[in-house]
């Protein structure tokens, strides 16, 4: 090694915050302090964020769901060392690498059985944008339904079925001849596959913005009503793949065959960019129909060798570690320990399946502070769990949306009993304290929201 990163790094210890304000987004970082997180960061591991000052924290956000195998995993980091050190043929373009169909078969074997090929990507959204082109070509048809609150990526095709106006209220106009519905209304979306226009349906099997869990019946009817009025069933597992639901992909829970999956975030174990689309061997056939139509969709960093390489090494670690069942039974532990909070007036909900798991809030009633603070900002009580969550705590947790009081995890799955334990006791102690709207909460909650 060369040492001359780490001399750089060194040389500049202390000034990430400043710069990046300077050079790159001003807003976040104001953001960061106005809520107390600008730690300046020294290193990670596993399911552990380590400051410059040494102390650890518990990542119960997990990089928005890539850091399945945990940070910084070890056999994940030989295997791109290998592959640099081997000088492997990396995207050729007009050839094929060794290391492409080996991360392809990999997938497609783990996938349903309706899936036949593995398009690569370097991202969710590119994934539902290749979603969303090929199954209009596909098809033949214009239109796309998808559902709301449903997150699907933030480039322009993607946005275009992004169900949160916080996300879309700014950027439009988007693409024509999309239509939302409810999520988990099987009456609703059938009144719109029944004009049999639509060339997909793109659902969340569990909505992420919120881990809102489908009842039994509609992911299952949902795929019937697809190919009833031939629909393409588009099942994003951007976040809820790779083992996050206790299954190597959530549509397994329902017994989905989807005609389109789109997976990213933690293909890669969080080392480098990997996405991919897997398709049927129908739509593959229907779109990529011609020597002429051989390029018809790509990307010039997908696939390449570092991506692959780390995806095949991802894969091999959720296997041998058993971290997908080991998703399953931590999940039940989670929600065991923190659903005891719903006997509070101020817990909604508490949901989760697997290490995919979040806690609702709602007014505890007659609480003038309460309505006072959802005026000035929706959603703010959920920030004073969050908060003090990683101020007093060392835990590293998320709000779900813009304006909705519910707290999110999505911790590496390779975390053990005591995180469980760490966590879960953590936000019994903030929520007891948050739900009492002392005044100097309070005070904290009016000054972050007015900033």
């Amino acid at each position: 090694m060369s040492g001359e990163l780490a001399d750089l790094l060194a040389s500049h210890r202390g000034t990430t915050l400043d710069e990046f304000a300077q050079y790159a987004n001003p807003q976040m970082v104001r953001v960061l302090r106005t809520i107390g997180f600008d730690r300046d960061w020294a290193r990670s591991e596993g399911a552990y964020l380590y400051d410059d000052d040494g102390n650890r924290y518990l990542d119960w956000l997990g990089g928005f769901g890539m850091f399945n195998v945990g940070r910084n995993n070890p056999r994940v980091r030989d295997w791109l060392i290998d592959a640099m050190e081997l000088q492997t043929p990396s995207a050729p373009q007009m050839g094929i690498s060794p290391l492409t169909p080996l991360l392809a078969a990999e997938l497609v074997q783990r996938a349903p059985a309706s899936i036949g090929k593995a398009l690569f990507t370097n991202s969710g959204t590119e994934s539902v944008e290749a979603a969303l082109k090929l199954g209009r070509a596909a098809t033949g048809r214009r239109r796309i339904v998808s559902v709301e609150r449903g997150f699907h990526g933030l480039t322009l095709g993607s946005l275009s079925v992004n169900g949160d106006a916080a996300f879309t209220e700014r950027f439009g106009p988007y693409l024509p001849d999309v239509t939302r519905v409810p999520f988990d209304d099987l009456e609703r979306l059938e009144d719109e596959l029944r004009r049999e226009d639509v060339a997909v349906f793109v659902v969340e099997p569990v909505v992420g913005h919120g881990v809102f869990v489908p009842s039994d019946e509609y992911l299952p009817g949902a795929q019937a009503l697809c190919r009833r009025y031939a629909t393409l069933f588009c099942v994003d597992e951007v976040q809820t793949g790779f083992g996050r639901t206790g299954r190597m992909f959530a549509g397994e829970h329902w017994g989905l065959d989807p005609d389109l999956m789109p997976v990213a975030k933690s293909l890669s174990g969080g080392y480098v960019p990997a996405g991919a689309l897997l398709m049927s061997d129908a739509v593959y056939d229907a779109v990529f129909d011609s020597l002429e139509h051989a390029f018809s969709h790509g990307s010039t960093f997908a696939p390449n060798d570092l991506a692959c390489a780390a995806g095949l090494a991802t894969l091999r670690e959720l296997d041998e570690r058993g971290l997908v069942a080991s998703s399953a039974r931590l999940g039940e532990l989670l929600l065991e320990r923190t659903r005891e909070l719903t006997e509070l007036p101020v817990v909604r909900d508490v949901r989760g399946i697997g290490l995919m798991w979040a806690i609702e809030f709602g007014d505890p009633g007659r609480s003038a502070t309460w309505k006072l603070l959802e005026r000035v900002q929706p959603g703010i009580f959920a920030q004073l769990v969050v908060v003090p969550l990683f101020t007093d705590h060392r835990v590293l947790s998320q709000v779900a949306g813009h304006k909705v009081n519910i707290v999110k995890g999505l911790p590496p799955l390779t975390i053990d009993e005591d995180d469980v334990d760490w966590f879960a006791t953590a936000l019994d102690s903030v929520v007891r304290e948050a739900q009492k709207l002392g005044r100097s909460m309070t005070k904290f909650a009016l000054s972050a929201a007015r900033a």
